[in-house]
């Protein structure tokens, strides 16, 4: 294993979103900063009949236009989002990719189910023709590295590249893995994550999740922290972002928009939400004091923000026990409220929402939520966006199957 090496600080220099509340970060972040509920009836083909009645769909967004034939009949669209994101990214960082050497960019993604869109049509052609009308591409476009792989080939990145498979707390985890690439040598890594879970296969899957909301009125099928929680909506898309070694990015000229401070993962056992108190309070603390900073240096929290009452419940416990009385004042937030989550693009989408609103110095609200649950001690920001002096920003993500994760923050002086 590549020695870490002193002095390199890993920031981020670009941000791609493709979201349900906007395609590119400036119409995500208007629709972020102003709350807008885009959640609606779930309009993919074959999922009409289904339980699952509203979801975060991103609309807006022409795979043609943004991706090259040749890849799109190789790809999900999983990956199609993946590599438009990855695309927005390194403009917005105004990256150069012949510049320097391939070996010097990396590629990481995080994907909890892979390409259930391509692979649900080819195993229907399959069963219903038969074999010589599957296409070569099924092996790979399902794969849950498949957006690593095609961003990599696409972009001529030689770099380490790599896959996070894991639950939505893999989205941190694929950012952490990035910052340690960093550090190890590499210049640049395109990272991120985006789903595409709303394919009928994929939705029969999800409906063995407890926590999924089956409500039929977007305006109430998911609010978390509130008296009329009742689960969480699925969305699809993501974020992708390109993180650079400081030293190489202040070389360039590049804007740095955030430093990755610090990120810590504990496991807690799926559906364990009672117990996931302390596995997230324990990697919050593990990334505070990655980061070097204190529990009151913490300005905002993007909260996980379930939407299930036990869960709920335990962040909020698991703030306080982190960040002792700090926690019943720093305000927190939770856009994804107003998006659906989508699995591990989910928390990439909330660390875009938190770069920019430190750059803005504006916390988002969290749409819909109009109270707070009894027995929950948080500044829960709802309604409007509220101004503040933003330097440190806390990102936290737990998966369904038992991860926890956090993220550490920083705007740069």
């Amino acid at each position: 294993m590549t020695a870490i090496l002193p002095g390199r600080r890993a920031v981020l220099t670009g941000i791609g979103v493709i979201s349900p509340n906007g395609v590119g970060a400036d119409d995500f972040w208007k629709a972020t900063r102003e709350g807008r509920n885009v959640l609606g009836p779930v309009t993919r083909e074959g999922c009409e009949r289904l339980p699952l009645r509203v979801a975060g769909q991103v609309t807006g967004f022409e795979a043609e236009e943004a991706v090259e034939g040749r890849y799109l009949v190789q790809t999900d669209r999983f990956t199609h989002y993946a590599m438009a994101a990855a695309d927005l990214a390194l403009a917005d960082a105004r990256f150069e990719r012949e510049a320097g050497s391939p070996f010097a960019i990396g590629v990481v993604t995080a994907a909890g189910s892979g390409g259930g869109e391509f692979g649900q049509r080819e195993l229907q052609q399959l069963w219903g023709q038969g074999p010589q009308f599957v296409g070569p591409y099924q092996s790979i476009a399902w794969f849950y590295a498949a957006s690593t792989g095609q961003i990599s080939i696409r972009g001529g990145f030689k770099g380490p590249c790599g896959v996070v498979a894991s639950d939505e707390a893999g989205g941190l985890d694929a950012l952490a893995h990035a910052a340690r690439t960093i550090r190890r040598g590499t210049d640049t890594v395109v990272v991120g994550a985006a789903e595409a879970p709303l394919a009928p296969y994929s939705v029969v899957c999800q409906l063995g999740y407890p926590e999924l909301s089956l409500a039929e009125d977007p305006e109430s099928a998911y609010l978390p922290f509130s008296p009329a929680a009742s689960g969480f909506v699925p969305a699809e898309g993501g974020a992708m972002f390109v993180v650079e070694d400081e030293a190489t990015a202040r070389g360039r000229g590049a804007r740095i928009r955030a430093e990755l401070a610090g990120h810590a993962a504990t496991f807690t056992g799926a559906s364990a939400w009672a117990a996931s108190r302390e596995g997230l309070a324990h990697a919050i603390r593990g990334a505070l004091e990655e980061a070097h900073c204190a529990p009151d240096e913490v300005d905002v929290v993007f909260a996980d923000a379930l939407g299930v009452p036990e869960a709920d419940l335990a962040e909020a416990l698991a703030l306080a026990d982190a960040l002792g009385e700090h926690a019943a004042y720093v305000p927190v937030t939770a856009p994804k409220s107003g998006t659906g989550r989508a699995y591990c693009g989910a928390p990439l989408i909330d660390t875009a929402a938190a770069v920019l609103a430190m750059e803005q110095s504006l916390i988002p609200p969290t749409p819909g939520v109009t109270a707070l649950r009894d027995g929950l001690d948080i500044d829960l920001v709802t309604g409007f966006a509220r101004a503040a002096e933003l330097r440190t920003a806390l990102v936290l993500s737990r998966g369904l199957m038992g991860s926890n994760s956090a993220l550490v923050l920083r705007r740069p002086y």
